[in-house]
């Protein structure tokens, strides 16, 4: 299990336990200025990666300090962690509202609003206090002409949005605010300021899923849908023998290449029985 699991889940799945997603958390004067704050100023997380690119050019011992100390405080504040399509849907199941807004990274990366975040709520949407935060925020992204307000999704639609942006290529991402708190669930790719940060520039925000892709050879007919999926760039084809083989180094355990597969090749398993990979997070 990753250190989550084992600082806010007691062993188990983190994201999972009800009360990380409780309304009373917003209680806490500083956390609702927190996510105030973190939704009014799109341009602030496109400057911050500005500052990674300026930091990746110090030298190494410089950023041997000071990235760690930047992931350390991001745990505590904001990270997220990848998770597959039949998590989502277990979160969905005891969650009693989601509501579907514009994301935060795609108007800062691209200027353009697009719906791929989720915030969920243990009580009815009317009475969020999470979304009420939001709704109150005098942000042109939140409040422009593409909008229609922030959107109460059922939870079954809202679950069909997710693998149809799963096909799309899009994988999911569960978001804290201040921690324990989760606010939501994001679908990610290349765009996401997140996977900018982690991926890109080596300074990790989002950690890997509690899982590992695997691919069982005798099923695969080396077609590569698999491959083009991927965002993590974690699958190699062999020409000579015409497979695909997942590198677990690189793996983030999303499922979109199994979402992807034609054969059913791929599948997930338990991120601890993958001796490569157990520890990589």
């Amino acid at each position: 299990m990753c250190q989550f699991c084992h600082q806010h889940g007691e062993g188990k799945k983190w994201y999972l336990k009800a009360e990380n997603y409780a309304e009373d958390l917003l209680s806490d004067l500083r956390r609702s200025k927190y996510i105030e704050h973190f939704f009014r100023d799109p341009q602030r997380l496109k400057d911050r990666i500005g500052l990674l690119d300026r930091l990746n050019r110090m030298p190494s011992f410089v950023q041997a300090v000071i990235k760690p100390a930047i992931t350390s405080r991001m745990k505590k504040m904001h990270h997220g962690q990848v998770l597959p399509i039949e998590d989502v849907e277990e979160i969905f199941g005891f969650v009693n509202s989601v509501v579907r807004l514009p994301c935060i990274c795609r108007k800062a990366s691209l200027g353009t609003e697009e719906r791929y975040c989720y915030g969920l709520s243990m009580v009815p949407a009317e009475h969020s206090r999470l979304k009420g935060i939001v709704e109150a925020i005098d942000a042109d992204y939140l409040n422009g002409p593409d909008t229609a307000g922030l959107e109460t999704v059922p939870k079954g639609n809202a679950l069909d949005q997710f693998k149809s942006l799963e096909k799309k290529g899009l994988f999911h991402s569960v978001w804290t605010f201040m921690t324990p708190f989760i606010g939501g669930i994001c679908n990610c790719d290349r765009d996401c300021m997140a996977m900018k940060a982690t991926v890109m520039k080596g300074l990790p925000v989002m950690f890997r899923a509690e899982y590992i892709a695997k691919v069982q050879p005798e099923l695969c007919n080396g077609c590569r849908n698999c491959i083009r999926s991927c965002q993590f760039g974690a699958i190699n084809f062999s020409l000579a023998r015409e497979k695909v083989s997942i590198n677990h180094e690189l793996c983030y355990g999303c499922g979109i290449c199994r979402s992807h597969c034609m054969n059913d090749a791929i599948n997930l398993s338990d991120r601890r029985t993958v001796q490569t990979a157990a520890n990589i997070w």
